[in-house]
């Protein structure tokens, strides 16, 4: 077994001040590098929070909800503006970080004041999150698995949010031509050739990426978190994965896409396999048994083997721990299992922010932890 490599600085959040976000109409609150525990009833707004923070990464924040959903609402009155503002420790240094948005104007994103584009963000602050949603991940749907996984991939490496956001766009496209008889062989050619080189790059960055998580789950002995057995079923990844160049997954890739217009024009969705039909596979490895199988405790400790290993090799790779936001990461897990969950974040020296109904969820942790109470609008530390 390989020495465990020390802890790294973390890229940590030490001043968030919100402006008509969600519920809070105005917040500023003064934080130290520690863990922070967020602790009050359910609907006091603690996600809230997490959502706020999951905005300074790039994408529609962990509730999905875009630009165009957060304002705050009082009175059936929507706010005309937001904005989620924080000084922050980051890969590069101390900066002060911005995003927000003017009625249904696109969300902007400022660095230092400065205009700046969404995956400078990626790169400055590292960011890893779970949700109650994910609970039971790999008894759903295999769409929501390949979501989590490209969110772990992008944390490892921002230019794979810029691949597969151009994979998509040229996916819609194709599949609109196509949808309308594809009578431009030439356009339609040249959009899969398109598609067919974003698609090579998600997929070697997903590679890259597994090798990197499953190394650093082999790296330590299964102890309150099950070790996993990963995998990726995909046409491209498995090409790759053969050691063919990415020259040639690209023209295998493009012949697939030439050869399935007829299939994905009538069925009116890309059939053709391709890196947006991925499936991402994990097994219980002291169980020998698929992850779908398990428990929902199960699933949760191995969706948290996952996300804290990941956060080890982005801390390895980066020299910096990355921002981690668990919301209700201890629901479903005994106190075995939250002295392990505690564990983990010290060891890693991750500023972790997480969320519970009760403090006393959190007294693993010990005074190494920030306790924030929250209610009725407010966070107050405790």
């Amino acid at each position: 077994m390989t020495e465990t490599p020390p802890p790294v600085p973390p890229a940590a959040v030490r001043r968030l001040r919100l402006t008509n976000f969600r519920s809070y109409a105005d917040l500023d609150l003064d934080l130290d590098v520690a863990p922070v525990a967020l602790f009050g009833e359910n609907g006091a707004g603690k996600t809230n929070l997490l959502e706020a923070l999951s905005f300074l990464a790039p994408g529609r924040g962990l509730r999905s909800a875009g630009a165009d959903g957060v304002a705050l609402k009082q009175d059936g009155v929507v706010a005309s503006e937001w904005a989620v503002f924080a000084e922050a420790d980051t890969l590069e240094g101390g900066y002060r970080l911005g995003v927000g948005a003017r009625g249904s104007a696109r969300r902007e994103t400022r660095i230092d004041g400065e205009p700046a584009a969404q995956n400078v963000l990626a790169r400055l602050l590292p960011m890893i999150w779970l949700t109650p949603a994910q609970d039971r991940l790999f008894a759903g749907p295999r769409a929501d698995r390949l979501k989590f996984f490209d969110r772990l991939v992008h944390a490892a490496d921002p230019a794979h949010g810029d691949a597969a956001g151009a994979y998509e766009k040229s996916r819609v496209r194709r599949q609109r031509l196509l949808d309308e008889g594809g009578q431009d062989p030439a356009w339609l050619g040249a959009i899969e050739v398109e598609m067919a080189g974003h698609g090579v790059a998600m997929a070697a960055a997903r590679l890259d990426a597994l090798i990197r998580l499953q190394g650093e789950i082999d790296r330590r002995p299964e102890g309150v978190f099950p070790q996993a057995d990963l995998a990726l079923d995909g046409a491209v990844e498995a090409d790759l994965a053969d050691g063919i160049t990415a020259a040639e997954a690209e023209d295998r890739f493009l012949l697939a896409l030439r050869d399935g217009r007829r299939r994905d024009g009538a069925a009116g969705r890309t059939l053709t396999r391709g890196p947006h039909r991925t499936e991402l596979l994990a097994r219980h490895r002291g169980k020998d048994q698929p992850a779908g199988d398990c428990s929902t405790g199960e699933q949760k400790a191995l969706i948290l083997t996952l996300a804290l290993a990941q956060a080890r090799a982005l801390g390895q790779q980066w020299g910096v721990a990355p921002l981690l936001l668990f919301d209700e990461a201890c629901a479903h897990l005994d106190a075995t299992r939250r002295e392990g969950l505690a564990a983990e974040i010290l060891a890693s020296g991750s500023q972790a922010w997480l969320t519970g109904v009760e403090r006393v969820l959190f007294d693993p942790f010990g005074p190494a932890i920030q306790y924030h109470e929250v209610r009725g609008g407010k966070v107050c530390p405790a």
